[in-house]
């Protein structure tokens, strides 16, 4: 599978990354984002999360469904595009960024229509999810999953490909 698209920034030098996250991101705005979150990972009504997400800069597709305790991005939310029809499931996590000591990285995440993501799964930054995949629960998606393709395991690898795919 392909590697991930990203785009790093070095941390200064003796200070890890996350530690002066805000020379990149606004304070005020991330602590709206997580506020929209909040909403996002406990609201019952799926109308009323898509709403959150999109005010987060989310970009979503029609009838997206979000289950319980989901979670977005909350530092670079407008990274993450989920299309028409696909489900996030239970405790789901989508990440558009990675704090590392040295550096940090950002990178599209990009969720195609009817796509599938199981309970517990954690989608990295950079991934592209094609059309019609399915990601097994608990998997970790650190790499770009084929359109049809049922992927499962940490890291998340190819179980089958659907022949309609």
């Amino acid at each position: 599978m392909p590697a991930r698209r990203l785009n790093e920034v070095p941390a200064p030098q003796g200070t890890n990354s996350l530690w002066v996250w805000t020379r990149t991101r606004s304070p005020v705005r991330v602590t709206f984002n997580f506020l929209m979150l909040l909403l996002v990972r406990y609201s019952p009504s799926l109308r009323l999360k898509i709403v959150a997400m999109k005010l987060m800069g989310v970009k979503t597709g029609k009838q997206v469904s979000m289950a319980l305790n989901t979670t977005v991005d909350i530092f670079y939310p407008e990274l993450i595009e989920i299309g028409d029809n696909s489900i996030i499931g239970y405790n789901a996590t989508i990440l558009a960024h990675e704090y590392l000591i040295d550096r940090m990285r950002t990178g599209k995440v990009i969720i195609g229509r009817n796509v599938l993501i199981g309970a517990n799964s954690t989608i990295l930054a950079g991934v592209t999810i094609g059309d019609n995949a399915t990601v097994s629960a608990g998997s970790l998606v650190n790499s770009d999953v084929p359109a049809g393709a049922f992927v499962g395991g940490v890291p998340a690898r190819v179980i089958e490909r659907k022949n309609n795919a």
